[in-house]
């Protein structure tokens, strides 16, 4: 088999056997197909596309080229959830212990942030001590034990992802659906729980910016779960602007914890709780959305999923006083408010600008390399669809450097779009694929 026979085969619209396949991505893995031959290869898919069962076969080569999870020591179904990444996205802080709470297992592996999103391990080490890097085997005890764990991804799992993504990145093929959703599932499959649950986000501060986009990635990774023998299901949600009222390590911590007392933002509770029946329907814990919701409902009001926090972030060796109290966690030298210029609505607040000046105060990283500031970020007073006056705050900046605070002041004004109509605001849950 000749790595150049299978480039022209795609070139030429032709598919790509199982075994072709797999010997494509085995001596790509091994460095003995070069990085020039697989470039032509991603071109050729990128322009020629890949049908469901090709790209199955792909996503099984990047999910079997490195180690492949085992949790089969953990008892019961093992959920887990993804999300394609946004703006103020602290989901599995909240989520992951209200499921847990409810009987759910939840062993996770989450990343860090790059660019403007942020990363869940840089949100939970917010809590002085705290660290993923923990063993397999501590990682399943504390699942069996507690019911959740979160460990960094290893760099044994699903290697050729990461060696064909940065490939895409410097090529102009990341763009192509095929490629995107194998590379996410890749990872998912890999991690090794019996179901998994996606949010998958639409709007300006997502990687996909047309809904329409969206819920073709979302059926397409479905597709691929379920023809992997996984329960997965889709939810495409709104990243038009960012989730709940905050952007920033420790401020989103903050945020999560309120969310676990009763008394976090619409959206984002919503959808925590949407996200959440669905983890617990996996699970076999519940029967319909409504019977998940009133779950999830009671394990806040009655406070065991604070307390399911808690336990998580002790286990893995952070201070877990700062989840009762959370005023100990990082916090910025400097508050400045953002004024309004003008009377009006907010017709539109331009998501990924948000990101970018929590990235100007330091609170997300350039490079992989550079070191975050936990302490700094944002808190929106005014969201989309709310009136405003002019000399009232639009929001809040945290940070720890003047000349950064201007800068994002001046960003962050930039953002907000003040107009005489009134606009709708959107509902943070677009739709459901299952």
């Amino acid at each position: 088999m000749r790595m150049y026979d299978l480039i022209k085969k795609k070139r030429d619209g032709g598919k790509l056997s199982k075994e072709e396949i797999h010997f494509m991505i085995d001596g790509y893995t091994k460095g003995e197909i070069p990085d020039y031959q697989m470039s032509a290869m991603m071109m050729a898919i990128y322009f020629k596309g890949m049908d469901e069962e090709e790209t199955l076969q792909l996503t099984m080569a990047m999910a079997k080229s490195g180690d492949m999870l085992d949790l089969s020591g953990i008892s019961g179904i093992k959920v887990d959830k993804h999300s394609t990444g946004g703006v103020g996205d602290k989901t599995s802080l909240a989520l992951t212990p209200m499921v847990a709470a409810c009987g759910v297992k939840i062993a996770k592996m989450s990343g860090r942030g790059l660019g403007h999103t942020g990363g869940t391990i840089d949100k939970l080490e917010s809590f002085a001590g705290f660290s993923t890097g923990i063993s397999t085997e501590e990682f399943i005890r504390n699942v069996n034990e507690i019911g959740i764990a979160i460990m960094g991804q290893t760099s044994e799992l699903a290697p050729a992802d990461k060696l064909l993504y940065a490939l895409r990145d410097v090529t102009a093929t990341v763009d192509n659906m095929s490629l995107i959703a194998s590379s996410i599932m890749s990872k998912k499959l890999a991690a090794g729980a019996d179901a998994i649950v996606l949010d998958v986000k639409t709007g300006s501060g997502a990687f996909m910016k047309e809904k329409e986009d969206a819920f073709s990635l979302a059926q397409e990774m479905v597709k691929l779960g379920k023809n992997a023998g996984r329960n997965t299901i889709a939810v495409v949600s709104d990243m038009d602007q960012p989730l709940g009222n905050t952007i920033g390590n420790a401020l989103e911590v903050k945020e999560a914890i309120e969310t676990l007392k009763g008394n976090g933002p619409k959206d984002f509770t919503q959808l925590c709780l949407t996200l959440g029946s669905l983890m617990l329907m996996a699970g076999g814990k519940a029967q319909t959305n409504e019977e998940g919701e009133a779950m999830l409902n009671q394990v806040i009001a009655d406070g065991s999923a604070l307390d399911k926090l808690a336990r998580f972030i002790k286990a893995q060796g952070g201070d877990a006083g700062m989840v009762y109290q959370p005023e100990l966690l990082p916090k910025a030298d400097k508050i400045c408010p953002v004024l309004s210029p003008k009377d009006g609505y907010v017709e539109k607040l331009v998501c990924d600008e948000v990101g970018i000046c929590s990235l100007i105060l330091g609170g997300g990283r350039e490079t992989k390399e550079s070191v975050i500031d936990l302490s700094v970020g944002i808190v929106l007073e005014k969201k989309k669809g709310d009136y405003v006056k002019k000399g009232e705050t639009l929001a809040y900046l945290h940070g720890n450097d003047g000349a950064k605070l201007d800068a994002a002041r001046e960003r962050l004004l930039g953002a907000y779009q003040i107009g005489e109509e009134e606009t709708e605001k959107e509902p943070v849950i677009i739709g459901i694929v299952k």
